[in-house]
This record gives structure tokens, C-alpha cells and sequence, in this order.
């Protein structure tokens, strides 16, 4: 019986991109790994055509809601869900390669719970300063919070076991789901294992994160050392 990997991919007036993103994703094979796939679509409450785009594709789960929720809220909505025994977070964007995910997985079947693709141990493409300089500084406050070394905390491509989900509890709504998954699945002693992947970002007017994401990231990073 094959194996299955559920890949979820949280959405929010993607009109622009979502159907190639999906296009990418449908064609990605893991069989090479044992693995068959689901692609779980969460539209947070999209104000364009994403919602018509999505319910024109075939092959995908649709979840959908009429209010935008945050990224953290799609993407637990995803992660209930989910059927696989291993769960892969893909943006819409196409920031990040789909093909990436072969890449993680097959750190899975090694043993591996916990798997990240890093921007910083690949080359990233187009990455601001301000975006660089804030990525590396919440990556090396978690490294000294959690005593684990990580390059990419903000990574939005990670692969996981559901076995390793399980054990921990969410509550983020927004882009500090990040964060939370980082240091959670850290302090539930999971050693993250991080893999250059190939990252191309977005022009900076279309970025939907900023300066106050990043400080309320460190306030969650403090919060989960803290009080758990």
C-alpha cells in the first residue's frame, strides 16, 4: 500500500498564481519515495477570483471560508483534514518549488520527524534586506532560545510526520504559525533537520508580511521558551 503525504497549501487572493502553483503540484511525483499525494487547498477567505479558479480544479480537497482568517488558521484547518502519515506546508505563490518536497520527504524515510527547507543554506533570489536581515535575526534568537541551531526559522516549506503534529498544539491565526511550529516541535525534542532548497521571493509590494509579523514572531519565540 502506498504511503500518502498531504500537502497543504494555504491561499489568499492568489488569483494571479494559484492555478499554475496547483499545475506544479499536480505534476509532482513522490513515487520515487513510495509516496502517493493529496493536495488540500485552504481559501482564507480570498476577496478575488481564487475561490472560482479553485472549484474549476480537479484532483485537489477544497477548503474554504467566506472571512480571511490569517495563514496560521488556513493552515490549521488544513492540518485537520490531512489523511497522510507525512504533511508537507506549500505556499501559493510559487516563492517556493513545489519539486522541493521530494527533497524534504526523502529525509523522512530516513527517520527523520521534522524537516525544513532552508532559503539560507540555497541561494535565495531577490530577498530584501530588511527580509534577510529579519529572517537571520529570528533564526538565531530561536537557535539561542531552544539550543538548536537553525538557519531558516521562517521557512514556509516544512515537512513533517503527523505522528510529530500530534504531539504538539497550536493556536496561531496569523504568520506567527511560523514560529509556533519552530519551537514547539523544538521543545518537544525534535532535532530539525534543514536542507538548501532553491527560493525565489516576490517583489516587495506584493509581500504580505511585515516589520510587525517579525516582532510579534520574537514575542512568540519568548512566550513558547517561557510558559510552553
Amino acid at each position: 500500500m502506498e504511503k500518502l503525504v498531504s500537502i497543504i497549501v494555504p491561499a489568499y487572493n492568489e488569483e494571479s498564481r494559484i492555478a499554475q502553483a496547483l499545475e506544479e503540484l499536480k505534476q509532482a511525483s513522490f513515487a520515487e519515495h513510495g509516496f502517493e499525494k493529496e493536495i488540500i487547498i485552504v481559501n482564507d477567505g480570498s476577496r478575488d477570483n481564487t475561490l472560482g479558479i479553485l472549484k474549476k480544479v480537479k484532483g485537489i480537497k477544497l477548503v474554504s471560508y467566506a472571512e480571511n482568517r490569517g495563514k496560521g488558521f488556513a493552515l490549521r484547518q488544513g492540518f485537520k483534514e490531512a489523511k497522510g502519515s507525512v504533511i508537507a506546508i506549500q505556499d501559493a505563490d510559487l516563492e517556493y518549488d513545489p519539486t522541493n518536497i521530494s527533497l524534504l520527504l526523502k529525509e523522512i524515510l530516513s527517520g527523520h520527524n521534522v524537516v525544513f527547507g532552508s532559503r539560507f543554506k540555497g541561494k535565495p533570489k531577490k530577498m530584501t534586506f530588511t527580509f534577510y536581515f529579519g529572517n537571520k535575526f529570528l533564526s538565531v534568537l530561536t537557535s539561542l532560545l531552544f539550543g538548536q541551531e537553525i538557519t531558516d526559522m521562517e521557512t514556509c516549506q516544512k515537512v513533517f510526520t503527523k505522528g510529530a503534529l500530534d504531539k504538539i498544539s497550536l493556536s496561531a491565526n496569523g504568520f506567527d504559525i511560523e514560529p509556533e511550529l519552530t519551537a514547539k516541535f523544538m521543545k518537544a525534542g525534535h532535532q530539525i533537520l534543514e536542507l538548501p532548497i532553491s527560493y525565489d521571493a516576490r517583489e516587495k509590494e506584493e509581500k504580505k508580511i511585515g516589520v510587525s509579523d517579525g516582532i510579534k514572531a520574537a514575542f512568540v519565540l519568548l512566550r513558547i521558551k517561557i510558559f510552553g
